[in-house]
């Protein structure tokens, strides 16, 4: 299975041709990952899918310093302990819900009344425009028709639902 292709999001034919092309037949466990994916690409966008959001769909300001924490091995395998500090309560939910994002590498641009704007970090053209009042998409309508930007990265979150193996 290669690697790198599956990493990416890519069209649903894509996704199939580069499979058989690699493993060349279809057993119950392919069958379903192809599946799976269908059904990942028909998802419609919110904005939870990219950057960290609450279980009401309000972004999530990254903690102060939350990166030298995260990078940390004890702070991301830890199990939650009664005792933590409200500091360390704060870091833990934005963990958790970065976690829950599908994509990588996406940044918050603008933050405005009616719209928030997010970008990729590692390719700055690549744009989404989010409307404030339930959170949708307003470029794009699903995960399937972000495929045309090419440079779509998932995260293991969205390898999980899919089923792949990180």
């Amino acid at each position: 299975m290669p690697t790198d292709a599956f990493h990416k999001l890519i069209p649903m034919t894509a996704f199939v041709i580069e499979y058989y092309s690699n493993e060349g037949y279809a057993d119950l466990q392919t069958l379903n990952m192809m599946k799976n994916y269908a059904n990942f690409l028909k998802k419609p966008l919110t904005l939870g899918m990219f950057i960290p959001v609450d279980s009401h769909g309000t972004l999530l300001k990254e903690p102060k310093n939350y990166a030298s924490w995260n990078a940390l091995k004890h702070n991301r395998e830890a199990v939650p302990n009664e005792n933590e500090s409200m500091l360390f309560e704060e870091y833990k939910r934005f963990q958790k819900a970065e976690k829950k994002c599908l994509f990588k590498g996406f940044t918050m641009e603008y933050n405005g009344y009616s719209l928030i704007r997010i970008a990729a970090s590692y390719n700055r053209a690549i744009e989404l425009t989010f409307n404030t009042n339930d959170l949708k998409c307003k470029n794009f309508e699903d995960i399937e028709s972000l495929t045309v930007l090419n440079d779509i990265y998932l995260d293991t979150a969205a390898l999980k639902i899919i089923g792949i193996k990180n």
